[in-house]
């Protein structure tokens, strides 16, 4: 067996990993005797998984998976991440449907809301069984970490870099891929430690802890809660939320730099200052907003503004508040948090800080360019986790190729919600600028009635967000161009035959 696992393709290591964390929930029942009853709705499609798995791995065994020649890296790479990717969205949707819990299509929507660990939900929390709220927040914590990088560690992978980057992880924090992926799992699940501690001292239970902090690393939303966040009316919990979230959205980078206590060299990342910038317009902003249209005291304008703009741009879409009861230009605030999203290489979606940062430089550059053309003879640089970047052509085309893409994606999504749901376009642009940037946070657009085009629309554009447009694009392409391929051989053989 382990000469098989040994040299298997990825897709069989992916196919068993993901049947093996399906199961995991399990391990709440001994908390909760009742729900045992639920056993089969995990066990089933794990073993399933799991088998399957085995059995690829003993057909692929001693196959050499190498990248062909009207294929590059990353298309090679691409396949297996969206394989993975929609593979789990299935399996993880099957429990529900096994228990009776949920239909298909609202169990695919709140799977691929948890992997892709955007928070947008379809189902009745307060009368959901325990072991479903853990496998929604469980969904959402594997999703955040990636499965190239659960894989990597355990396991060598067959070109293991490009399916690192193309799964969304621009930075190597060690020298081998496999030790980046072991220092990612050490920090993900040392914050997992402390949060629930930190969750349980100020009051909360031990599996409303558990599930939050998941939640809130991952950048996710889900709630053990009705109310959310909001309805435990505490301030000790929002700050302990506000800090996992601001963890969950900065690069894992940069959090190892920040455990090394390297602080100074933190500071100067741009990334940090452009966060620290946007709390000190946004914040602010909002908090006079709410207290002149809502009729907020002062204090908690302010405080509900730094919860508001930390879950919007962080992408959690965790609340305390209605937000569907918030003025119009604070919604409009909101939508462009969304937009931006949270650090390059974290578990957040949205452009990244670090795109919209060099897109704001750029374009102020160019501007001083028309302005004073003598006064701009250098290259414009910036500080990242690796030092000081130069923006040359290639960066620039990149970001601004990402960008329009993004934008395009963002109004396509939009006007069809409208059509869907027959609703404002200030809605529509809220609800798909909350699924696209995997925000989660809903103006009660989304809920167990909306209609099935709707949330078909929703679930592209999460699984587009979370996988950053590009590797969707890239790896729809490849598939499309290897069916091709064996359709051509298969027409060749028949061909052959006659």
């Amino acid at each position: 067996m382990k000469k098989y696992f040994a040299g298997c393709s990825n897709y069989g290591k992916l196919i068993m990993l993901i049947g093996v964390l399906v199961a995991l929930p399990l391990i709440v029942l001994p908390f909760y005797p009742e729900e045992i009853k639920y056993i089969p709705a995990f066990l089933i499609p794990s073993v399933l998984s799991v088998a399957l798995g085995l059995v690829v791995c003993i057909l692929t065994s001693g196959q050499e998976e190498s990248v062909t020649e009207w294929q590059s890296p990353l298309q090679k790479g691409s396949q297996p991440v969206m394989f993975s990717w929609c593979f789990a969205i299935f399996l993880g949707a099957i429990p529900f449907v096994l228990s009776g819990q949920e239909g298909f299509l609202h169990a695919l929507f709140e799977s691929v809301s948890g992997w892709t660990t955007t928070g947008l939900t379809v189902v009745d929390i307060a009368n959901t069984p325990n072991i479903f709220l853990f496998h929604r927040s469980f969904m959402q914590y594997c999703g955040g970490v990636g499965f190239i990088i659960m894989i990597a560690m355990i396991v060598h992978v067959k070109q293991a870099m490009n399916l690192y980057y193309a799964e969304g992880h621009p930075d190597r924090l060690m020298p081998s891929l496999k030790r980046t992926a072991q220092a990612i799992f050490l920090l993900y699940n040392g914050f997992l430690l402390v949060g629930t501690i930190l969750y349980r001292i100020f009051g909360m239970g031990l599996f409303d802890a558990v599930c939050h902090t998941m939640s809130a690393l991952s950048t996710a939303g889900y709630s053990t809660r009705v109310g959310s966040i909001g309805e435990y009316e505490s301030l000790s919990i929002e700050i302990v939320t506000i800090l996992l979230m601001l963890i969950g959205s900065t690069n894992f980078a940069i959090l190892m730099l920040l455990v090394k206590r390297k602080f100074r060299q933190v500071f100067n990342i741009a990334e940090i200052r452009f966060v620290i910038g946007l709390l000190i317009v946004f914040v602010p902003l909002i908090a006079i907003s709410l207290n002149r249209e809502v009729g907020l005291a002062i204090g908690e304008s302010f405080h509900e503004a730094l919860f508001g703009v930390v879950t919007t741009f962080s992408t959690t879409g965790y609340s305390t508040m209605n937000y569907a009861e918030w003025p119009a230009f604070t919604i409009g605030l909101l939508i462009l948090l969304m937009i931006i999203g949270g650090g390059a290489g974290s578990t957040a979606g949205g452009i990244k800080l670090s795109r919209t940062y060099l897109l704001i430089k750029i374009t102020r550059e160019n501007i001083r360019k028309r302005i004073s053309p003598a006064r701009c003879v250098t290259t414009p640089s910036y500080y990242s986790v690796q030092g000081k970047t130069l923006i040359d052509d290639a960066l620039v085309k990149d970001i601004f190729g990402f960008v329009s893409c993004y934008m395009g994606v963002l109004i396509v999504g939009t006007l069809l919600i409208t059509l869907t749901a027959g609703c404002s376009l200030l809605d529509a642009l809220f609800e798909f600028a909350s699924a696209f940037g995997t925000v989660g946070i809903s103006n009660g657009l989304t809920n167990s009635s909306t209609d099935a085009a709707t949330l078909v629309v929703e679930m592209a554009g999460m699984l587009l967000g979370r996988l950053e447009i590009f590797i969707v694009f890239v790896g729809a392409s490849s598939i499309v161009r290897t069916i091709k391929r064996w359709l051509r051989k298969i027409i060749r053989i028949m061909a052959t035959i006659k």
